[in-house]
């Protein structure tokens, strides 16, 4: 297949390096220094104190590039549609556009460039980080799904096995909303809070004042994500699965805390915004989340001006 990745970070770096073992693959990237070391360099992956390099194609500019069958969105959630337009010529009407980007509500922006039926939101248990060399740190694999918003996936089956082909095993997902919902639980109970406290994913547990606030978070989401999936979660489960997270994953810093330590806008929209709107949408009350949104909002702005020249 033809493959293009729109965002060259850590996961775009990841999907495309194993991608590109069976498919043509072209990282888009907006940053030229990283164009300019994968194309001299390779994608180093660093997983299991292995080391294997891969050499997907990598530009800042898609112009003479062939419409291609699947686009992976890999951007920050506010760069979405500035990605999309930009290489709108890599968009033909069999093309396949996939999110895998953090929180809920892509399925809007991807559907300005193509139909429904060519809009797929997907979900993974991989994470990575990008090292000092520039090279990957594959933190840890597991199960990724993809789906549509109708739930008849028999169209998309040829795009879950060609990344399962290549190392990323991949399955189809009738109710994809759902799993969807089950990666927010932990982004926007846990993650958010690292992000205005400043500290990494252990502390949230450990801290018996961040604890209750993450578990008040989860079950305002709970509540959201029954009336919008009719999945039937149990709050119960939920918080337990985020302490085990949490527990396993005790030293680990999240996008939205360095977002917000190093002054940039996070993704808090898509992710504790996401269930805001979601409840609205319900008439539910989430006091909790419309004070962490408007929190970290009120840092954005407060690092806009300390950083303001």
């Amino acid at each position: 297949m033809q493959i293009a990745i729109l965002g060259a970070g850590a996961m775009g770096s990841l999907f495309g390096a194993y991608l590109s073992q069976n498919n043509h693959v072209c990282l888009i990237d907006v940053n030229e220094k990283r164009v300019d070391d994968l194309k001299r360099k390779g994608v180093s992956i660093t997983e299991k104190d292995q080391v294997r390099t891969f050499h997907p194609d990598a530009v800042c500019d898609s112009t003479g590039m062939p419409v291609a069958d699947v686009i992976v969105v890999f951007v920050k959630a506010m760069f979405t549609e500035q990605a999309l337009e930009t290489n709108r010529r890599l968009i033909g009407p069999d093309t396949y556009l996939i999110s895998f980007q953090n929180g809920a509500g892509h399925q809007e922006k991807l559907g300005k460039f193509a139909d429904a039926e060519h809009v797929v939101l997907g979900t993974t248990q991989h994470n990575s980080s990008i090292l000092p060399d520039g090279g990957i740190n594959h933190g840890g694999g597991g199960h990724t799904f993809i789906g549509l918003q109708s739930g008849n996936c028999e169209k998309i089956q040829h795009i879950a096995d060609a990344f399962t082909a290549c190392g990323i095993e991949t399955q189809t997902a009738q109710n994809i909303g759902a799993k969807i919902w089950e990666k927010l639980f932990v982004n926007t109970a846990a993650s958010s809070l690292t992000g205005l406290l400043q500290v990494p994913l252990g502390f949230i547990e450990e801290d018996v004042h961040a604890c209750s606030l993450m578990e008040k978070l989860a079950q305002e989401a709970v509540l959201v994500a029954n009336a919008e999936t009719g999945a039937g979660f149990q709050a119960e489960k939920v918080i337990a699965d985020i302490k085990t997270l949490l527990r396993n994953a005790k030293g680990g810093y999240t996008s939205i805390y360095a977002d917000l330590r190093d002054g940039r806008h996070s993704e808090v929209d898509t992710i504790s915004g996401a269930v805001v709107a979601a409840a609205r949408r319900h008439g539910i009350q989430v006091p909790f989340h419309e004070a962490v949104v408007a929190t970290i909002h009120a840092m954005e702005d407060r690092n806009d001006n300390i950083h303001r020249p």
